[in-house]
């Protein structure tokens, strides 16, 4: 048996007799369960043209709904090549379209920012996204 400190910052300090192995078998035991049961989330990147079709448009929404559906979240990009960057309206009315489009199953995390060729914004799940991500699949008539 030993004298084990259990919480040294309390006033006065907490100690007890038991065997210091078991104790620290058991509270690493106790981390892994924990550390086991949690989930990182992830930022997954969707990139976009500013001239992206519309076919292409629905297959990459349908890409950030089924990453969103993971409770993972979504940063959305449009880059610019060369000329391109004279349209940057083009970028934003993409990007606004996409946040009225998810905006049902996400929410906004960082909004629209332009960043040297690119523009940028950044969703997360929304907190009932179990729920919501079946019905919003009907209302979108994704295949």
């Amino acid at each position: 048996m030993d004298l084990v400190e259990v919480a040294p910052k309390s006033r006065p300090p907490v100690c007890r007799i038991l065997d210091f192995g078991k104790y620290h078998y058991q509270k690493e035991r106790r981390a892994r369960e924990a550390k086991k049961n949690q989930h990182i989330v992830q930022i997954k990147e969707i990139k976009f043209g500013p001239n992206t079709e519309e076919h292409d448009y629905n297959f990459k929404k349908k890409n950030a709904a089924k990453f969103l559906k993971g409770h993972d979240k979504v940063k959305l990009t449009v880059r610019f090549r060369g000329r391109q960057l004279a349209h940057k309206e083009l970028g934003y009315n993409l990007l606004n379209k996409l946040k009225e489009d998810l905006r049902g199953i996400a929410d906004l995390d960082r909004d629209i920012q332009a960043e040297a060729r690119t523009i940028s914004m950044i969703m997360s799940p929304s907190k009932d996204i179990d729920i919501l991500i079946d019905k919003w699949m009907e209302d979108n008539i994704i295949e």
